[in-house]
């Protein structure tokens, strides 16, 4: 039901009004209430940018024969149903943040994926993309932020499963990735 407008008030029922009252003091005007403060903004490339010194991950021998450039990344962790790997390449789950690792060397993106998913750890995120390229301009060293990318998600706990994004989300020049909740 929606709610009737109010009536408009006669002059006769204002004058009562007025008589009734009396004399009234008005008040001062009241100041506003305060605006709660924005919050900080991460820096997440601060700390990446500043990431000078190489990390175990780096220390890798990497074979390009490993993994094609357009080879698709798939993982699900021991302990889980298949069905959740399904579900993850059907694109049947919101991806709720991502990050794009382009431009980036391999000591700066190992930073920035581990600063990135720990931030979605703490704010709760499920499910995160991380695009990574498909490595095309990375001549005979092979695709090396997508081995890179594909290492470290393998290594980490909090990771249940990844896979090769949807074509229409970046194909295999992303990854998918469903976190513990």
């Amino acid at each position: 039901m929606k709610p009737r407008p109010p009536s408009p008030i006669s002059d006769d029922d204002a004058r009562l009004f007025r008589d009734a009252i009396g004399e009234v003091t008005p008040l001062a005007p009241a100041e506003p209430a305060p605006v709660a403060p924005k919050p900080e903004p991460l820096a997440r490339m601060l700390e990446a940018d500043e990431a000078s010194v190489p990390g175990e991950l780096l220390d890798m021998a990497f074979d390009p024969t490993l993994l094609e450039v357009g080879e698709e990344l798939s993982f699900l962790r021991d302990g889980y149903p298949p069905k959740l790997l399904r579900q993850l390449k059907r694109g049947q789950f919101s991806i709720q943040d991502e990050i794009d690792l382009h431009q980036m060397n391999a000591a700066t993106a190992q930073v920035v994926i581990a600063d990135f998913l720990a931030e979605a750890k703490h704010n709760g995120i499920r499910c995160v993309r991380i695009v990574h390229g498909k490595g095309l301009r990375s001549r005979a060293a092979g695709p090396v932020l997508k081995v890179l990318t594909d290492r470290i998600l393998r290594r980490r706990d909090d990771v249940v499963a990844f896979a090769s994004a949807r074509p229409m989300q970046g194909g295999t020049g992303a990854v998918v990735v469903l976190l513990k909740g």
